[in-house]
């Protein structure tokens, strides 16, 4: 008896040692698969090289991640990145704002019966270091909305989206009335009606500190702090768009837009403020959708003289 109690107790210490094998196996099978793509997501796209690290912490989710969708046209600069469930950003540690927010949006995502804005509570984001951070005591008071960047309304296809949109690193401070709930809004939701009638669209949304000419012709760039962190006021705030063809092989159209942070006259024109797109890129250092080129394009606008520069300067 005391034989075959030994024998059965054998049989499960090898029983448990076999499946602890075959879980680090996989384990290890699984991380390794994971490299693999990494690598090929690197020699496809060079880019990939500088933010690997972070790649690496999601390639086990790859399948659900939607990192690869959203910078599917290459990422505008690579400071700082930060990856949310829905949207991906470039975070500025001198000024507590984002150097720029990039989605991608498609219909379910904009949902309005889905991801509810109003269960969502500001908040900072724990995982930005202390003294780079931005709290919620920095904005009471200031006189400025806590604006996002990539808006609540883009992001309802699961409440966690629309919860991320809270992080203070996707917000900037925004004059309220006139502009965040006036003309950046109604921006905001242009954006919307091109999803609903196209059904793909990329954005990428931030802030410029635009320059100013002084007495003597000189150029010198201003702009407003607010909180004990000292968070930066933009001057101005940018949309650029990708909007992509329902066309089989159709080209996408781009288009960009500079609004001033200032209270918007009611009525003035979406289009007044279309700004070419070359000089948002060199106001903001950065380069949009660079993994697409140009000649890709079915059009973009560069008009010959850019409104929002003349008439809120």
């Amino acid at each position: 008896m005391d034989r075959k109690w030994q024998l059965l107790g054998l049989g499960f210490v090898l029983g448990v040692t076999a499946l602890c094998v075959s879980f680090i196996g996989g384990m290890y099978f699984q991380h390794q698969d994971a490299r693999k793509r990494l690598q090929k997501i690197i020699q496809t796209d060079p880019y990939a090289y500088y933010v690997s690290p972070k790649i690496d912490e999601v390639t086990h989710d790859e399948a659900d991640h939607r990192m690869k969708q959203i910078m599917k046209y290459g990422f505008p600069g690579l400071d700082d990145l930060r990856l949310y469930s829905d949207f991906v950003l470039s975070y500025d540690r001198r000024n507590r704002v984002a150097h720029w927010v990039c989605e991608h949006l498609q219909v379910d995502s904009i949902h309005p019966n889905r991801g509810r804005r109003g269960r969502n509570p500001y908040q900072p984001d724990l995982s930005v270091p202390s003294n780079f951070r931005s709290e919620l005591t920095d904005y009471r008071r200031s006189g400025f909305d806590r604006g996002h960047l990539a808006a609540a309304g883009n992001h309802h296809l699961q409440q966690n989206h629309c919860e991320d949109t809270f992080f203070l690193t996707n917000i900037a401070p925004q004059i309220g009335q006139g502009f965040n709930r006036g003309a950046w809004n109604n921006l905001e939701r242009y954006v919307r009606s091109l999803v609903h009638h196209f059904g793909s669209v990329f954005v990428c949304t931030g802030p410029l500190y635009k320059p100013k000419q002084r007495s003597g012709g000189k150029l010198s760039v201003e702009y407003e702090m607010i909180g004990l962190n000292m968070i930066a006021v933009p001057t101005h705030f940018f949309k650029v768009i990708i909007v992509e063809s329902k066309v089989h092989l159709g080209k996408p159209y781009m288009e960009g837009y500079v609004m001033p942070n200032a209270s918007i006259p009611d009525g003035l024109p979406l289009r007044s403020f279309l700004c070419d797109i070359r000089e948002i890129e060199h106001y903001a250092g950065l380069k949009f959708f660079d993994g697409l080129r140009r000649s890709a394009l079915f059009g973009s606008n560069y008009p010959s003289e850019s409104q929002v520069f003349r008439e809120f300067g």
